[in-house]
C-alpha cells in the first residue's frame, strides 16, 4: 500500500475537497514545533458515522482545552465529513478529523496570531491489532505513565500527548507484542497506547476511573451496554497486583473496537464469554 502522502482520492482541508497528494501544510506550521494540534479517530458503518456528532463535539472542546477556537460549528464539521466520505465513494471507513495551528505571524512557543485550520481524511482500515481479536492480543508493559491532570490537559484528544504513547507501542511491537498498557503517575492501571482497558473478575467488571486520561466514546458505550446486560461494572483505581486475579481483558476504542487481550506482560487471560459477548454486541450495535 502507499505511504499515506501518496494516494488516490480527496481530503477536505479548510472547507473544500482537494486532491490528496495536494493537502499539504507549511514546514513553519506551528503545529508541526509545537504539537498544537487536536484530533478525531472515528468509524463509517454501512454510511454511518458511530457517534459522529460526539465526535466532532469533542473535537471542539479539545481545541479549547489547548487553547483555540476551531473555526467550524459541529453541524459544519459533520457536513464536511459526509462530503469526504461521498467524495472518496467509502461506506466503510477510518474517519480521522483534525485542526492545528498553521503558519503565521508567530513561530515560538505563543502563536495566538497564527491561523487554526482543520481538515478530514477517511481511509479503509481493518482491524487495529490484526488478528487480536481471534486469539487476543498480546500487550508490553511500558515504562511510561500517563501523567498528571496537573501537567496535561488530560482530556483533550491532543497530538502532543500521544508522544509517549508511541515510544511504548514502538517498544512493543519491538517485543513482538501489539500494544502497551500504561500505568498513571500514581502506578494504578490506566490504559492502553490508544485505547481503554477492562478486566472480568468472577463475572463482575473493572475499569480504571478515567481522571488522567482520556474517557473514550467507545469505553462510554461498552460501559452502557454492560449496563443493559445487568453485569456490574466497577469504575475505580486498579493496582497492578490486582492483574493476577482478573480472568478476562479487552481493549476499547474506535480503531481498536472490542478487542480481547490476552496477556499483559506476564499475566495471561481468557479470551471468554463475557469478552466475546460484548465484542459480537458492539458489532452489531455500530452496525445499526
Amino acid at each position: 500500500m502507499a505511504g499515506y502522502d501518496d494516494r488516490d482520492g480527496k481530503i477536505w482541508l479548510d472547507g473544500q475537497l482537494v486532491e490528496w497528494r495536494d493537502a499539504q501544510v507549511h514546514e513553519l506550521s506551528h503545529a508541526l514545533h509545537y504539537a498544537s494540534s487536536v484530533f478525531e479517530g472515528e468509524r463509517c458503518y454501512g454510511g454511518k458515522i458511530f457517534k459522529s456528532r460526539e465526535h466532532s463535539e469533542r473535537l471542539l472542546q479539545s481545541g479549547r482545552l489547548i487553547d483555540f477556537e476551531i473555526p467550524y460549528t459541529v453541524d459544519e464539521i459533520e457536513a464536511a465529513k459526509e462530503a469526504t466520505l461521498k467524495a472518496n465513494g467509502l461506506t466503510d471507513a477510518y474517519v480521522r478529523a483534525f485542526a492545528w495551528r498553521g503558519a503565521g505571524e508567530d513561530m515560538g512557543v505563543a502563536s495566538a496570531r497564527n491561523p487554526v485550520r482543520m481538515a478530514v481524511a477517511v481511509w479503509s482500515w481493518g482491524n487495529y491489532d490484526g488478528d487480536a481479536k481471534m486469539k487476543g492480543a498480546k500487550l508490553d508493559v511500558s515504562k511510561w505513565k500517563r501523567p498528571s491532570p496537573e501537567t496535561i490537559p488530560s482530556h483533550a484528544k491532543a497530538a502532543g500527548l500521544y508522544m509517549i504513547c508511541t515510544l511504548s507501542k514502538h517498544a512493543a511491537e519491538a517485543k513482538g507484542c501489539s500494544d502497551a498498557m500504561m500505568f498513571d503517575y500514581r502506578g494504578y492501571v490506566a490504559e492502553a497506547t490508544g485505547a481503554n482497558i477492562f478486566f472480568v473478575k468472577d463475572g463482575e467488571v473493572h475499569t480504571p476511573k478515567p481522571d488522567c486520561f482520556l474517557n473514550g466514546l467507545t469505553r462510554q458505550t461498552v460501559i452502557g451496554m454492560l449496563e443493559d446486560r445487568q453485569v456490574k461494572v466497577h469504575e475505580r483505581h486498579i493496582m497492578p497486583e490486582e492483574l493476577e486475579s482478573f480472568q478476562q481483558c479487552w481493549l476499547t476504542g474506535t480503531a481498536a473496537e472490542v478487542t480481547p487481550v490476552g496477556q499483559i506482560g506476564d499475566y495471561n487471560f481468557e479470551v471468554g464469554s463475557l469478552t466475546r459477548d460484548i465484542a459480537e454486541g458492539y458489532e452489531q450495535l455500530v452496525r445499526t
